[in-house]
């Protein structure tokens, strides 16, 4: 989320203005910000951190393994982390292919495509940042084997399917219990193209669905629901489709959500919410819908994308305690 107005961004971060106005003045950091390389920088940094690194004590680092919300194990047992996105993962259509993403991305990976605040990503000293969720970097592979297809045929519509699951961190500050500063996801892409009629759009969330219901129930979920969200009226035909597709598939209550306020401005058309545990505990466990990455990332409008993504620790904490 970018600020076009560099002074409104001061007056509004205290922190930030008396940082600067004690080490040189706003002209501090336009010099970090913009006025070297992006090499330079990353030396810079480098040799910052491993002076600080020096300095450092093992009592110190002890210290701040105490304190530090993003460095302590998770609160889910291993046991029931794997056994929970094992069952997710058995639950993948036919043609998703599973990858073993890296654990950082391209500086903007989450924030030039999508409207993520880079402030709730950790960014390194090498011109990265670390995962905050594995569509970011399931978009951008598919992205890339979509742009190679079209390379190699200009019309081709061959889908890419992609999943993955990956430990993620994200840096806002959360006020309710349960809210983790990491947590593991697994993630679905489906990349593809426009061929008329709005079939992909079709065709790809039916599959998004059935998998989520299908991914519940394998998990132990004795409860599932799916609410859809149409966010303009051209959708409305492929919200009424899937809704009624999915109104046949058991133990699964399908209602749309019209008020939803979350991702708008995020997804495009249409978005989902996934809800799924026992009886009177079924918090919410899953987050997809259309997005315009793939149109952004390879240049082309015809290009469509569906991404979706599940919390595992949520849900292995949900189906871990009693009903």
């Amino acid at each position: 989320m970018r600020s076009d107005d560099p002074d409104r961004e001061l007056s509004a971060n205290p922190a930030l203005r008396r940082i600067l106005g004690r080490h040189g003045g706003p002209e501090l950091l336009d010099l970090l910000a913009d006025g070297m390389s992006g090499g330079d920088l990353t030396t810079l940094l480098l040799e910052v951190f491993r002076r600080r690194a020096d300095r450092r004590s093992p009592a110190e680092v002890m210290r701040r393994y105490r304190s530090d919300r993003f460095v302590a194990p998770a609160p889910i047992s291993f046991t029931a982390l794997r056994r929970t996105e094992d069952a997710l993962l058995s639950a993948l259509p036919d043609g998703f292919e599973t990858l073993v993403l890296a654990p950082v991305l391209p500086l903007a990976a989450h924030s030039a495509v999508a409207t993520v605040d880079p402030r709730k990503v950790m960014a390194t000293v090498r011109g990265s940042e670390v995962a905050a969720d594995p569509t970011n970097a399931l978009a951008l592979e598919a992205s890339l084997r979509r742009s190679r297809a079209l390379d190699a045929d200009p019309r081709s519509s061959a889908p890419v399917r992609l999943a993955a699951g990956q430990r993620v961190t994200r840096a806002q500050q959360f006020g309710e219990p349960g809210m983790l500063a990491h947590f593991q996801i697994l993630g679905l892409v489906t990349a593809g193209r426009d061929t008329g009629s709005r079939s992909f759009e079709h065709e790809q969330l039916a599959e998004h669905l059935r998998f989520a219901a299908r991914a519940m129930a394998a998990a132990g979920a004795r409860q599932t629901q799916i609410r859809l969200t149409c966010l303009d009226d051209a959708s409305r035909p492929v919200v009424d489709r899937a809704r009624d597709e999915c109104a046949v598939l058991p133990d699964v209550l399908v209602t749309e959500d019209p008020d939803r306020t979350t991702g708008r401005g995020y997804y495009r058309g249409i978005c989902f919410k996934i809800f799924a545990g026992v009886e009177g505990n079924c918090p919410e466990v899953g987050d997809g819908g259309f997005v315009d990455w793939s149109q952004l990332l390879t240049g082309n409008r015809k290009e469509r994308l569906l991404i979706s993504g599940f919390g595992v620790d949520r849900l292995a904490g949900t189906l871990a305690s009693p009903s």
